[in-house]
């Protein structure tokens, strides 16, 4: 960048507190007009402060925010908005029921005397549409477009009220590698069109393939900033995490041995009564590990959940170890061998409440050597709490220390201490890594092959193709309730599973 050349965006030493925590430690942080900078770093590294301050969801302690090369008072979103920031959030805020040029215009609708002029509306989608190449139906209702499509409709309300500045917050998260290749041709041809964008994953193949430039912040302070050219997957999360980092966890061939986990015809509704999972049948064996991959969304947290007990299923079986598990019956499943990584931590894996000692006992509490009979034993509680954590290094200050102050890796820590400290036969992983940094990623993806060559099954249920097809033996892919392929790991590669995941069929050989 030349000297006279302004920045379309520049904060200088921004500093944000939290009681007890300084998130942000004197930032600074630029974006070029027409670049794609990316912005990478562990949970807790301070990214989303500084986005949040940037877009006027936080107002920062000590620093300065220049746009144009303006310095500027952002006090809320309304404030980033008029000055041509918009943000794309990782959970879209859209109203499923409208259509897209409902959507589009929420908030700022055009009008004809009293009434909302959707012809307008209508027209100014497909103006915007043309200009930037995203391409999409004004009057399709959202509820109905892939996830992709909806992700343009996301976009396309932030041009709309004239963003020259982007953050796209996790835009992949959620889409096939078809539709994160898609993004990636729009996102260029924003840039071509002089929109910069920030782009903030966590996915380092994505960062070195359409970023131009990269920031790493590591505990509220940035520690560089580099280049795709410069760079690599392992200097990166070198920078990330401060030390070396296995970003594929060594894997031998799988040994699979007997049936542990079998599914037979199973049809489970979701909470609006309509059926999320229809007439699934597999089965998993001792020794391996079968990945079931699937767009969010297309009936895995049902299945999931009536396997664990936490769901009943309207017809079908689960069999575990030969014997039929009964459906809404988790402390069956406990007895019987079943281990557990459920999607939400919080609502199904922690009594958040409780001090990490009690979390590592909820399973077994009322066994010895924890308790005899209606007795407690306090001692036996707090020396199981003491092994784990320095075991599974969980980051805290105390066995005492409630469940709710851990950061996300370590809370995902306790709960992968406390399943894989008693005697498993079936694992289900359930999105096992999600919102992790690629330090806790290493850390559980060795954990779950040790599982594996110890003889258990693991059913891994992850939204991450990477995490897939590197721990997976065998492969299903759910799409729309049905199982629609199971394949070898080694016979396919990314763009036929991200195929399949999309409902189409893989081309015979």
């Amino acid at each position: 960048m030349s000297e006279n050349e302004v920045y379309a965006l520049e904060v200088r030493n921004i500093v944000k507190r939290f009681p007890g925590v300084l998130a942000n430690d004197h930032v600074n942080f630029n974006l070029r007009k027409g670049e794609i900078h990316a912005l990478l770093g562990e949970n807790g590294a301070g990214k989303t402060t500084l986005m949040n301050i940037i877009y006027g969801l936080y107002t920062p302690d000590e620093g300065e925010i220049y746009v144009d090369g303006k310095k500027v008072e952002i006090q809320s979103p309304h404030d980033a908005i008029r000055l041509g920031i918009g943000m794309v959030h990782q959970h879209f805020m859209l109203v499923p029921v409208f259509t897209v040029a409902e959507n589009l215009v929420l908030g700022a609708e055009p009008t004809k005397g009293w009434q909302l002029d959707l012809k307008a509306a209508r027209e100014a989608v497909r103006r915007l549409s043309e200009h930037y190449g995203l391409e999409v139906d004004p009057d399709a209702v959202v509820e109905d477009l892939p996830v992709g499509v909806q992700q343009r409709v996301e976009i396309l309300k932030a041009l709309y009220r004239e963003a020259k500045i982007l953050v796209l917050d996790e835009p992949t998260a959620v889409l096939t590698p078809q539709e994160v290749e898609e993004l990636f041709v729009i996102m260029r041809e924003l840039t071509k069109r002089g929109v910069s964008i920030i782009f903030i994953t966590h996915k380092l193949k994505e960062v070195l393939a359409i970023a131009d430039r990269i920031t790493v912040m590591r505990r509220g302070r940035v520690v560089g900033t580099t280049t795709p050219a410069e760079a690599t997957e392992e200097s990166l999360a070198r920078m990330m995490v401060g030390r070396e980092v296995v970003l594929q966890v060594p894997k031998g061939p799988a040994k699979p041995g007997d049936v542990v986990l079998e599914v037979r015809d199973l049809k489970v509704e979701d909470e609006r009564g309509l059926m999320a999972v229809n007439g699934v049948s597999f089965e998993v064996r001792e020794g391996e590990i079968l990945g079931i991959a699937g767009v969010q969304g297309n009936g895995q947290t049902e299945l999931v959940e009536a396997i664990t007990g936490l769901r009943s299923a309207r017809e079908g079986k689960v069999l575990l170890g030969g014997v039929e598990a009964p459906f809404r019956r988790p402390r069956f499943l406990i007895e019987h061998g079943m281990a557990h990584i459920p999607e939400d931590r919080q609502k199904h894996g922690l009594v958040l409440s409780y001090s990490i000692a009690d979390n590592l006992v909820l399973c077994t509490y009322y066994k010895p050597p924890f308790a005899h009979g209606l007795q407690r034993n306090q001692q036996a509680i707090l020396e199981n709490a003491r092994r784990l954590v320095k075991e599974y290094d969980v980051r805290t200050p105390s066995i005492f220390t409630p469940a709710s102050a851990l950061s996300g890796g370590n809370q995902q820590k306790v709960i992968v201490a406390r399943e894989f400290s008693r005697p498993v036969r079936l694992l289900v992983a359930n999105q096992p890594t999600r919102g992790l940094d690629v330090g806790s990623i290493e850390y559980i993806h060795k954990r779950v092959v040790e599982m594996r060559d110890h003889g258990a099954a693991v059913l891994l249920v992850s939204a991450e193709l990477d995490e897939i097809m590197s721990l997976s033996d065998r492969i299903a892919v759910m799409y729309r309730g049905k199982i629609v392929a199971i394949v070898n790991a080694g016979e396919v590669d990314k763009s036929q599973l991200g195929l399949l995941m999309a409902g189409g069929q893989l081309q015979p050989a």
